[in-house]
């Protein structure tokens, strides 16, 4: 190889880094944010995931497939998308939620830990069109009671 070739490597490796990092900021995020996102179960339809997020913790941006999350314990959030925009949620044990696939970062607001169960669709089509056909579902205080009841039992 020539000299002038080897001059080269130091902007071909920043290149590279460039785009990987450019790409790594959405991925999964029992990947890109391990101490937030414990994978529970995974098989060809779907990924669970427990989520556990500290007081006053905040993440990186990542990625959610679509799905459904139930709230463990009651917390305090802010999400921010990818765009920048925020919303803050309180939310309480049992409260399930649908999501279309999305990109975020969370920040607990709250002075206690905040716990839920994602359960994301790895169909990308069919968690599109559930998400198109459907809006944040509801449960009676008594099926959140028992969803929550049986997912808390389940993680310990």
């Amino acid at each position: 190889m020539t000299k002038g070739l080897w001059s080269l490597r130091p902007f071909c490796a920043i290149f590279l880094g460039l785009c990987f990092s450019a790409v790594a900021p959405a991925q999964d995020p029992t990947k890109v944010e391990p101490t937030h996102y414990k994978l529970a179960f995974e098989n060809e339809y779907v990924q669970v995931v427990n989520v556990h997020y500290g007081p006053h913790e905040k993440s990186g941006l990542h990625a959610h497939m679509g799905g459904v999350v139930v709230v463990l314990t009651a917390g305090h959030l802010r999400f921010t998308d990818e765009n920048g925009k925020t919303q803050e949620v309180f939310a309480k044990p049992g409260d399930p939620r649908w999501f279309p696939p999305f990109k975020h970062r969370v920040e607990n607001l709250g002075d206690t830990a905040y716990n839920a169960v994602y359960i994301g669709i790895k169909n990308k089509r069919l968690a599109g069109e559930v998400g198109l056909n459907t809006g944040p579902s509801e449960m009676d205080d008594q099926t959140k009671k028992l969803v929550a009841g049986a997912l808390l039992a389940a993680t310990k």
